[in-house]
């Protein structure tokens, strides 16, 4: 078992690393995640947290795993691991449903694209962060050399890919490495209630949102002008939209899951049909 799945009645799914020596990412465990998040985007959920089970989140690749390898073999093993795991990330970016990260203990390599990943991620004031890549003569994978600079800054993620400074939690929060830091002892608890909220949320605006942001960084400002009031037109004349305003004049909390006038097969672009699952998404056989 390396992960696994827990989708509640609101449409939250509780993804969890949970294999021990730091979650070190194998090829079993990249497979699994690529299973848990093909689960997701099956499901239709409405938001997605990821945590990691326990003293770390994530230490990266499995090194030990790696290193049994003949040179013949690595370059194709390490493809096998990064495919199934950049798949994984795919999929995840291109569901309405956001991403929250909560991760404690060490974050390195891989486990740091993790967190880039996050729509919103939470650090345990514990948590050590760092790239460590090229101290083992290694490149970035996981989308760290493409999140990292968008959410730091091209100098500082050069700094930190290079040098694999260990960044504590307190710093990461200031630079923009993470959105929000939690005592040990309550990260869970914070994590599950920003990760609730937003399943109750408006899951085709959160999408909507995700790619107007994402497709920003590389718009110009006309461009993008056009493409905010494209989407903002779609948004207002769907079921969320008119949901959102009605529950806003009747001073009633909106309800996303099943906007109003909406039947059982109308809910909005990207919404979730609630279900209560549990699994395990790990390869047959695997320990």
């Amino acid at each position: 078992m390396r992960v696994t799945v827990d989708i509640d009645g609101d449409g939250l799914a509780r993804v969890e690393m949970c294999r021990g020596s730091g979650n070190a990412i194998d090829l079993a465990m990249a497979r699994a995640l690529l299973d848990a998040a093909r689960e997701c985007e099956k499901a239709r959920v409405r938001a997605v947290l990821l945590t990691g089970r326990g003293r770390s989140f994530c230490v990266g690749g499995d090194l030990k795993e790696f290193a049994a390898l003949p040179g013949e073999r690595l370059a194709a093993h390490l493809t096998d691991v990064t495919d199934a795991l950049h798949g994984a990330l795919r999929i995840l970016a291109e569901l309405d449903a956001p991403l929250v990260v909560a991760v404690q203990g060490a974050v390195a390599g891989a486990g740091l694209g993790l967190v880039g990943a996050a729509d919103v991620s939470l650090a345990a004031s514990d948590a050590v962060f760092t790239a460590a890549y090229t101290a083992i003569g290694y490149t970035p994978d996981a989308g760290v050399s493409w999140s990292l600079p968008r959410l730091v800054g091209p100098r500082r993620a050069v700094d930190l890919l290079l040098t694999n400074r260990r960044v504590p939690a307190a710093e990461a929060l200031q630079v923009g490495l993470v959105s929000r830091v939690a005592p040990p002892e309550r990260l869970n608890e914070e994590a599950v209630h920003v990760a609730g909220a937003l399943a109750r949320g408006a899951t085709a605006a959160y999408g909507a949102t995700r790619r107007l942001v994402g497709e920003a960084l590389s718009a110009g400002l006309d461009e993008h002008l056009d493409a905010e009031a494209r989407q903002l037109a779609v948004a207002a004349v769907s079921a969320e939209g008119r949901e959102g305003v009605a529950a806003f004049l009747d001073t009633r909390r909106p309800d996303f899951a099943r906007p109003e006038g909406a039947g059982s097969d109308a809910a909005s672009p990207g919404a979730a049909r609630p279900v209560a699952a549990r699994s395990e998404a790990a390869l047959p056989g695997s320990p």
